[in-house]
């Protein structure tokens, strides 16, 4: 039981990253894998897309839920979640090994608690 929640969800968005790493799909895949196992998740799945001219999406499943980036190299932008269920995973650790690859300028993060089960209605 997980007594803040189900979930930990981080909002993530990285201001000020060089656009060639927010273009570079096989690198924001490397750095999104590696953060998930950072965080104590069981990869299950991953999906990108390289984006024509620019940009990458792209999502690494978890068994305990998934980490998602979606890049706007010309604005040298991304945006980033990273949901994790279970007390055995940490979504910061995720977080800060993104950050450390990608270097951003600025940074805004904030936490939300998922699944909030009312005291009495826990079984």
């Amino acid at each position: 039981m997980v007594p803040s929640g189900l979930g930990r969800h981080l909002i993530v968005e990285v201001w000020g990253v060089d656009p060639a790493l927010l273009d570079d799909e096989a690198r924001l895949r490397e750095m999104l894998v590696e953060a998930a196992k950072r965080a104590g998740g069981r990869v299950i799945g991953v999906l990108f897309h390289k984006f024509k001219p620019q940009g990458v999406t792209g999502v690494v499943a978890i068994a305990e839920s998934h980490i998602s980036i979606h890049t706007w190299p010309e604005y040298s932008y991304a945006a980033i979640d990273i949901f994790t269920c279970g007390s055995h995973v940490d979504p910061w650790e995720a977080f800060r090994h993104s950050v450390q690859v990608l270097r951003p300028k600025s940074v805004s993060v904030f936490e939300v608690k998922r699944g909030i089960i009312p005291e009495g209605e826990r079984v």
